[in-house]
């Protein structure tokens, strides 16, 4: 039942699912049930979509009260249990869970073909963690986009009273919100244990242009050579391995993408505040052609270069298991220890070594919002620049290389017809028609093969940029909660 509210606070709108509302403006709610802080109704304009609860006051004709005020209750929603809202996530909590609880496997058991036919998960949201919107509730229907990341009750409420503050102590009430989901905010608030004894650390130094992490003391790179297929159980499993050869031991071992997964994700889980790059694309049917097993072998050659070069990720102990170990039962002893790693997500800021100088925080967030900006232009414009590569791909391939067949099949035509006329025929005129269909075909093949010379090659790199910049809104968003 639809019920007639007014609003107590401007609120301006971030994306397509919430609408805008000003101070006293009349709003139709469509549920006086708040979820997660959040209501959903009508303005006065007409636009339909969410907005705090906490921003409104609900209008009622028959009560001793004549509104619902949600903004002092500790969940944005009556009858709702606190508890759920105000813990801590446990920041040792794993989000991928393939590979967690998996006690008996081993080396071969990895199965490559599990990695891609396997039922659909909720697809990654920033650095891994699952999309807000796969999360979210399915209270609102037709509300739930891919792009929607619900909002901390309180992310706005600088212009409230302090009284109606004073209930939360701080806490972000959102349980969804990669500030509390990453474990930050108990960072911040001092709830991650102080372990006794921190054995990796990670500088951070001033550089020419600002803060920077220290380099690998180490450098190093790293090969992705000769994709083989390979079978195992008698050749009922089948699956692709890639030859790795790091330059520091200049020693070769074998990799499939299940193994390149599964160091993925353990990335995702320790390194909440670096954008790790997506790895190249599952799918679930033609692993084995040609074209596809050439496609990831040159995208996980980009996805490598970028991973030896980054001076955090290069040096975690579990990338340098990935690449340098051979033996079986040390594969699986590093896995473990690896799974097992207690300095993930806001413990991992323990291991942080902060320059001494003296940052204004003021010009801190000029630069955040400067970059945030950037990265946002730049995410559009790779988003743009790959769309039109892909469009001239398929052009390419297909239809360009048809026209010029279709061309040449038409001037091969013409040289058959006068075939057919032996006494007028001259052979050197039908052989320079001939000739001519056959370089329009050739024509059509060139065009068919010109995308291998520079498309792909940039097209990988746009994927490379997104996969990188995709996750930067909430990484932002983490140095914004702090």
């Amino acid at each position: 039942m639809a019920l007639k509210a007014r609003a107590l606070y401007n609120f301006q709108s971030e994306n397509k699912e919430e609408i805008s509302i000003q101070e006293n403006e009349e709003l139709v709610i469509f549920s006086e049930n708040s979820l997660d802080g959040w209501l959903q109704g009508q303005n006065s304009r007409g636009e339909t979509g969410l907005f705090p609860a906490s921003y409104v006051e609900i209008l009622r004709s028959r009560s001793g009260s004549n509104y619902t005020d949600y903004s002092s209750s500790p969940v944005g929603s009556p009858g709702h249990d606190s508890s759920l809202y105000s813990a801590s996530p446990n920041p040792g909590i794993s989000y991928q869970g393939s590979f967690e609880d998996d006690d008996d496997d081993d080396w071969d058991d990895w199965d490559d073909a599990c990695t891609v036919v396997e039922e659909p998960r909720s697809a990654p949201g920033t650095n891994g963690h699952p999309s807000p919107s796969l999360q979210y509730p399915a209270a609102y229907g037709h509300h739930q986009h891919a792009g929607y990341r619900p909002k901390p009750a309180l992310e706005r409420q600088d212009s409230m009273s302090s009284s109606k503050r004073g209930s939360v102590v701080g806490r972000n009430l959102n349980r969804f919100s990669c500030f509390v989901r990453s474990g930050v905010e108990a960072f911040i608030l001092g709830d991650v244990p102080l372990m006794s004894k921190i054995a990796e650390t990670y500088c951070i130094e001033m550089g020419s242009r600002g803060p920077q992490w220290r380099a690998n003391p180490h450098p190093f790179i790293c090969s992705v050579e000769d994709p083989t297929k390979q079978t195992k159980f008698k050749g009922i499993k089948s699956y692709i391995s890639y030859k790795l050869t790091p330059s520091n031991i200049n020693s070769p071992v074998y990799r499939r993408y299940k193994h390149f997964d599964w160091l993925y994700n353990r990335l995702l889980h320790k390194f909440t505040v670096i954008s790790v790059p997506h790895l190249p694309e599952k799918q679930a049917t033609g692993r084995f052609e040609e074209d596809f097993i050439e496609k990831r072998k040159r995208r996980l050659i980009l996805w490598m270069d970028h991973m030896t070069s980054h001076p955090v990720l290069s040096q975690y102990e579990g990338f340098q298991h990935f690449l340098c170990c051979r033996d079986e039962k040390q594969w699986k002893l590093g896995k473990r220890r690896a799974e097992k790693d207690e300095m993930v997500g806001a413990s991992f800021l323990l291991t942080i070594q902060i320059p001494t100088e003296h940052q204004d925080l003021q010009d801190v967030e000029d630069r955040v919002d400067a970059f945030k900006a950037f990265s946002k232009k730049m995410d559009d414009s790779v988003l743009q620049l790959t769309n039109v590569a892909s469009e001239l791909v398929r052009k390419h391939v297909g239809g360009f290389r048809k026209e010029f067949q279709k061309l040449g099949n038409a001037f091969q035509a013409i040289s058959h017809s006068f075939h057919m006329d032996p006494p007028y025929s001259l052979d050197a005129l039908n052989n320079a028609i001939s000739h001519t269909g056959k370089t329009y075909e050739t024509v059509g093949e060139m065009f068919a093969e010109q995308p291998k010379n520079d498309l792909f090659l940039m097209l990988d790199t746009l994927s490379l940029y997104q996969g990188l910049l995709s996750n930067f809104p909430d990484i932002i968003h983490l140095q914004k909660g702090k």
